[in-house]
């Protein structure tokens, strides 16, 4: 049942890829920052810089998935690992 919605997901952001295209760098880079602001707080580790790592591995994947001009649908899920994994950052920080 959620193959359909993912689908569609996937081809409005091909529809409309030019549109999303800066919403997304903009969305994520400032979501990403936020991560490796929360990470950093905490002190240089080595478990901080994992994190920062993670962090910036993500983001730097979906801009040069963009820069490349990839196909939309590998694109597309690039963007939700990335905000998954800094979603998650965020929320593991602030606990």
């Amino acid at each position: 049942m959620k193959a359909p919605v993912v689908q569609h997901l996937i081809d409005e952001f091909d529809y409309n890829r030019y549109m999303y295209i800066p919403l997304t760098i903009i969305f994520q880079s400032c979501l990403g920052s936020i991560a490796a602001m929360l990470v950093l707080s905490k002190g240089t580790t080595l478990q901080s810089g994992i994190e920062l790592f993670f962090s910036v591995a993500t983001c730097m994947m979906y801009n040069a998935a963009l820069l490349a001009q990839f196909k939309s649908k590998p694109t597309f899920w690039l963007l939700v690992v990335s905000l998954f994994v800094n979603t998650l950052l965020i929320i593991i920080n602030l606990i």
